[in-house]
């Protein structure tokens, strides 16, 4: 029940700021034609789009590594047999990845309250709140600790998922 939870919520979060690639990318194409079309460029699309492509990025790294899109090195693991090479990876999520994940939380954690904290803003044309972002990229840790989860239950109890129809 808590695998399914995981992976529904991480799915539901990839599904929705999916969409914002659609926004910037619209945004984009906007200060464009605003820049070469109208010659009156904006002053605020270049930051907006770099903090939209920042919580984009960030953002779905729970939903890559629920659908295994990370890059992964399995030269020794490709040899193992089916058991051997599950116990191998899920002693690899105790070794590498948990550790990483939990740094990676709650640092981000404490660096999104510094931010909010302080004010911070960006130093552009138009000086926009990043702690927003930074929020985004704790938020986004939590997520992937979460997925490293349901992935390392997966392991440990055999659970194998059906292919997807897509």
């Amino acid at each position: 029940m808590l695998i399914k939870f995981i992976d529904k919520m991480n799915e539901f979060v990839g599904r929705i700021v999916s969409v914002v690639a659609v926004i910037f990318a619209a945004i984009i194409i906007y200060d464009v034609f605003m820049r070469y079309a109208l010659n009156d460029p904006t002053r605020w699309a270049f930051d907006v789009t770099k903090q939209l492509y920042g919580f984009y990025f960030v953002m779905l790294g729970g939903y890559a590594l629920r659908h295994q899109a990370h890059v992964r090195v399995d030269l020794i693991t490709e040899t193992l047999g089916p058991n051997l090479r599950r116990w191998v990876e899920a002693a690899g999520y105790v070794i590498f990845f948990f550790p990483f994940a939990w740094i990676f939380t709650t640092r981000s954690y404490e660096f999104a309250m510094r931010s909010y904290a302080q004010g911070e803003t960006t130093y552009g044309s138009v000086q926009l709140p990043v702690y927003p972002l930074k929020m985004a990229m704790a938020l986004a840790a939590g997520l992937l600790l979460l997925q490293g989860v349901s992935e390392f239950l997966k392991l440990v109890l055999n659970r194998q998922e059906l292919p997807r129809d897509a």
